[in-house]
């Protein structure tokens, strides 16, 4: 089963995120790297509302229409970290 991780780009279709995914690939003569992306049109069966820039994970499934080839699996949760609360200094 194929996974991938990337950032949501659109949220506005039912049931139905479109996901795009950065790589890098490696010039075969020059040998520099450069970043491609690609978008996924990821299935979310329970409509669950994902934000625009979050970080979601999605894996590989049976054709589910003329797009949609991938399913949600969870948020990530390197986007959404949370920050500890900073501590007051003493004067």
């Amino acid at each position: 089963m194929r996974s991938k991780k990337g950032t949501v780009s659109s949220n506005k279709q039912d049931k139905t995120i479109v996901v795009i995914v950065h790589t890098y690939k490696r010039h075969p003569k020059y040998l520099k790297r450069y970043r491609t992306s690609k978008k996924f049109h990821v299935d979310n069966p329970e409509n669950k509302k994902y934000e625009i820039g979050e970080e979601v994970e999605f894996y590989e499934t049976t054709p589910i229409s003329k797009l949609k080839r991938w399913t949600v699996v969870a948020e990530s949760a390197s986007g959404s970290a949370t920050k500890s609360e900073a501590k007051p200094s003493d004067q």
